[in-house]
């Protein structure tokens, strides 16, 4: 699951810490893993992270996963447009 909030922000917004694509994808699996019940679930999220990731970044990536998935979800984010160089027209396969 691909998710676009590369950065946790901060309360101003800025970015607190920058996540990799692997961090990301071991994040994803840690939520898996460590579920909403599990004792010191953020703590045991972050250990799996690692990188210095605090228990309050993990969760504060958390929050920003379920609110891009919730405008996802909403349609407010666009789909985008994407150019098929592959398409072919009756005029290309004639010329």
């Amino acid at each position: 699951m691909a998710s676009s909030c590369q950065a946790s922000r901060d309360s101003s917004g800025s970015s607190s810490s920058s996540w990799t694509a692997k961090q990301n994808k071991v994040f994803e699996k840690a939520l898996a893993i460590y579920d909403k019940d599990t004792p010191e679930r953020w703590q045991n999220v972050a250990n799996a992270v690692g990188g210095g990731k605090s228990a309050e970044e993990v969760k504060t990536h958390y929050h920003l996963l379920l609110e891009d998935l919730h405008r996802i979800e909403s349609g407010r984010v666009p789909l985008p447009n994407y150019y098929n160089s592959a398409t072919t027209t009756s005029q290309d396969i004639n010329s």
